[in-house]
């Protein structure tokens, strides 16, 4: 089944009692047991609802995966794996991380005991030399945000692998229609749906997939009792969004091919990350890994008026944190998505006051190659 017709018919979108042709919101928060002594069913949505199984199926659809679990957010999903490891255990995680990621890995894991090394993440070496006697995860992020530092997600994968140690893979940036971590060797793959899962900017959610029986009911048990669950309403509009996914994705990426041509040529412009670049020191571990380069790319300009210059004087994306809609999105990683760690934190990553990142969307790509211009060119 190709992709197009997979987003279509490869999970539940038909609803089983009326035959209508979306699932529908199973807007509520509990379930009428007609039978007290042998529930089968559904009964809290906090346990389960079927709106939302349908969105946890149509992951694991889409991911190749035996189990999918949906999440409040991004961060909810990425919580709920990192919440693995416990007090005493070891994480290697790549430097370029989402700023999110990074957060939450200082204010929770550091606070709970769990210790953390930060490699160069495009260095298999760096990984193998972070590995100690109590390392219980590797924690990959490929392309990275915003630098899109590339990872070998097979080798990574293998190397964890040999040391028996658990691989968390966050897909976002790529989707699960680009890149295949779990067909890599990754053990639990994280996206946040609020991105091109969705695509239309007006949902907040995350997913988690793995083929892992084990590892589904501990991550089960993390989603009840921490109480990070997607809401039905949510998981409907969510449903709504995929079906489009496959057509958006060709579109957005296109854009974000020439875009990122036209700006590596532009002389207002220091320098452009994008994997799909020739240029890009790891383009090719990108391209044997993914099936396109994505529809995100950052680049670098001289100094701070010219931020200011493209900020006030671009007029089709919005400028915005987050990323993956149907409308292109300008964002300043200084403030936004790396905003809430220290100067010298973000500097060290290679977040400078300097850096924009693109989130491609599905305009037509003339008129934003002459909106950049216009912003440029002030």
């Amino acid at each position: 089944m190709k992709i197009n017709t997979k987003l279509l018919h490869d999970y539940p979108v038909i609803d089983s009692f009326t035959g209508a042709s979306s699932i529908p919101k199973y807007q509520t928060s509990t379930f009428h047991q007609k039978n007290v002594f042998s529930h089968t069913g559904f009964s809290y949505t906090r346990f389960g609802n079927p709106t939302v199984d349908a969105a946890e199926k149509c992951i694991a659809s889409l991911e190749n995966a035996n189990f999918g679990l949906a999440f409040s957010s991004g961060m909810a999903a990425i919580n709920a794996a990192l919440f693995l490891l416990s007090k005493g255990d070891h994480l290697v995680v790549g430097k370029n991380i989402y700023g999110g990621t990074f957060q939450s890995i200082h204010q929770f894991l550091f606070r709970f005991g769990v210790e953390c090394t930060f490699v160069d993440e495009a260095d298999i070496h760096s990984w193998k030399e972070a590995i100690r006697d109590n390392t219980k995860m590797f924690y990959i992020e490929t392309p990275s945000n915003p630098l899109l530092t590339i990872t070998d997600i097979q080798k990574v994968a293998s190397l964890a692998d040999t040391y028996n140690i658990l691989t968390v893979a966050d897909n976002t940036f790529m989707t699960p229609l680009s890149q295949h971590p779990l067909m890599l060797g990754v053990d639990l793959v994280i996206h946040s749906a609020t991105k091109f899962i969705n695509g239309h900017s007006d949902v907040v959610a995350g997913f988690v997939a793995t083929n892992q029986e084990k590892l589904y009911q501990r991550l089960k048990e993390h989603q009840k009792t921490l109480g990070g669950i997607l809401s039905p309403e949510d998981a409907w509009l969510l449903l709504r969004g995929v079906k489009t996914m496959g057509l958006r994705m060709k579109k957005s990426v296109k854009n974000a091919e020439i875009i990122a041509e036209f700006l590596n040529d532009h002389s207002a412009v220091k320098k452009v990350y994008y994997p799909g670049l020739k240029n890009h020191p790891d383009a090719e571990i990108h391209a044997k890994q993914c099936s396109d380069s994505g529809a995100v790319l950052s680049f670098e300009l001289q100094n701070t008026k010219q931020i200011d210059a493209l900020f006030s004087n671009c007029s089709l994306p919005i400028v915005a944190v987050s990323l993956g809609g149907v409308e292109s999105i300008l964002s300043y990683p200084w403030l936004m998505s790396h905003g809430s760690l220290s100067e010298e934190e973000r500097l060290k990553m290679g977040v400078t006051p300097t850096l924009v990142r693109l989130s491609c969307g599905i305009e037509d790509t003339e008129d934003l190659l002459s909106d950049l211009e216009k912003g440029l060119q002030k």
